[in-house]
């Protein structure tokens, strides 16, 4: 593996450094450059950022321009109610995402691990369910600007717990104050996918990024998987689907020509939803 690690770092340094010179090569390639990784345009790295300024011509490809339209229709010019629902296992990685979208939302629904964060900042006992402690002030600020701003913010109301992390752990449902002492929370139960269902009658752009629990253990799979089905019930609506366990979801449950976009990008996604620029779609001479 050390090995491995050491070739990968001698072959790519210059293309992650965005080394111009290396990027200068590859441009003597071509005249004309077509990007088409939504994945890869938040890198700012020779192939994806450096080339483009050494070319003639610098263009988007149909994916990447399909992402970027899409994203655009449901941040800029959205039908509403918009509704967004976060997920995932820690609040710190989708903080410029939920901070960004406070300020276009109507409805925002808060799963995964990171919602035991914001349940202990509301003053609830989280037991030994995953924390940042360090963000339960931010997490307080968040639900005060959301309050502020009219944005409904849901948060899951039952949970199912486990005595450890694994896929073989002992579990128990109870309600979102009920929470053991020594059990930690690793899904959302039923009625809280009740409640998100309901959130979601009326929406009309529907964007979602991360999983509502554990998804990669088959007993926390559950809430994941059904708010997969209710998006894809939601026809009336743009749906917008990013991220590697929300789209496998989508996936896993065949669902996935029902969903008007699943998006090919991860990180991209993230900080597309984050306001920021990506250095692959900004060096291309005609965006």
């Amino acid at each position: 593996k050390a090995a491995s690690f050491a070739l990968k770092q001698t072959i790519y340094k210059e293309e992650t450094k965005n080394d111009l010179e290396f990027a200068k090569k590859l441009a003597k390639l071509s005249d004309i450059y077509v990007n088409d990784a939504f994945g890869t345009a938040h890198r700012k790295h020779a192939s994806t950022y450096g080339i483009a300024q050494f070319v003639k011509v610098a263009v988007a490809g149909f994916l990447l321009e399909k992402e970027i339209k899409y994203l655009q229709k449901a941040l800029e010019n959205p039908e509403r109610p918009l509704v967004l629902i976060i997920g995932g296992s820690k609040v710190s990685s989708k903080l410029g995402v939920i901070e960004n979208l406070l300020k276009i939302v109507d409805k925002m629904l808060i799963g995964g691990g990171m919602a035991y964060t914001f349940l202990k900042a509301a003053g609830y006992n989280v037991g030994k369910s995953l924390v940042e402690e360090e963000l339960l002030d931010t997490a307080r600020e968040i639900m005060e600007k959301a309050d502020g701003n009219g944005v409904k913010l849901y948060l899951p109301v039952d949970s199912n717990n486990a005595d450890e992390f694994s896929p073989m752990a002992h579990t128990k449902l109870t309600t979102y104050k009920e929470i053991p002492d020594n059990m930690m929370g690793l899904d959302i139960g039923p009625a809280t996918v009740e409640l998100f269902k309901e959130a979601l009658a009326d929406a009309k752009t529907i964007l979602w990024n991360g999983p509502m629990g554990v998804f990669e253990f088959e007993k926390f799979r559950y809430g994941t998987m059904e708010v997969g089905r209710i998006v894809a019930e939601r026809k009336s609506a743009l749906r917008i689907v990013g991220g590697g366990d929300s789209a496998a979801a989508i996936e896993m449950l065949g669902l996935e020509h029902q969903i008007d976009h699943v998006s090919t990008g991860g990180g991209a996604f993230l900080e597309f939803l984050s306001g920021k620029e990506l250095p692959g779609v900004m060096a291309l001479t005609s965006k």
